[in-house]
């Protein structure tokens, strides 16, 4: 019973690893998204995205999550902003600004912490049924 109890902790443990990535990236849009782009040739900020992956774990005898990789959204377009004292605006005073929508970073973010602390509730669950056992043996 104790290996299954270390496995599930271990199984919450790479879930909690995965959503703290998933948070920082998060964090690193919603802090740059109103970072236009320097010059009228360059490219603002581009939101970052998170893949995960399913890995075998053989000694805990399940599957983990793990992050697979961080890359950026280019296909969603960057908006426009009408800036024209701005060193980045084109010569119709529009600066290009991050392809990120702060509504749907604050959504994703509220996921990850819930899938946090889902893994943090598990982990917390298996502590407790692991001292219960301990406790019923010495009895």
């Amino acid at each position: 019973m104790s290996d299954q109890l270390f496995s599930a902790m271990g199984i919450s443990a790479s879930g909690m690893r995965a959503q703290s990535t998933r948070i920082k990236v998060i964090s690193e849009n919603l802090a740059n998204s109103e970072t236009a782009a320097p010059t009228p040739n360059e490219k603002p900020y581009t939101r970052q995205r998170i893949m995960f992956k399913n890995v075998l774990d053989k000694e805990l005898d399940g599957q983990k999550v793990k992050v697979d990789r961080i890359d950026q959204d280019t296909k969603k377009p960057y908006p426009l902003k009408y800036m024209p004292d701005h060193p980045g605006a084109d010569e119709n005073g529009y600066v290009k600004m991050p392809n990120i929508d702060p509504l749907i970073e604050t959504m994703d973010m509220r996921e990850a912490h819930r899938s946090y602390e889902a893994n943090l509730g598990m982990i917390d669950q298996s502590r407790n049924m692991y001292l219960q056992t301990i406790d019923i043996l010495r009895r």
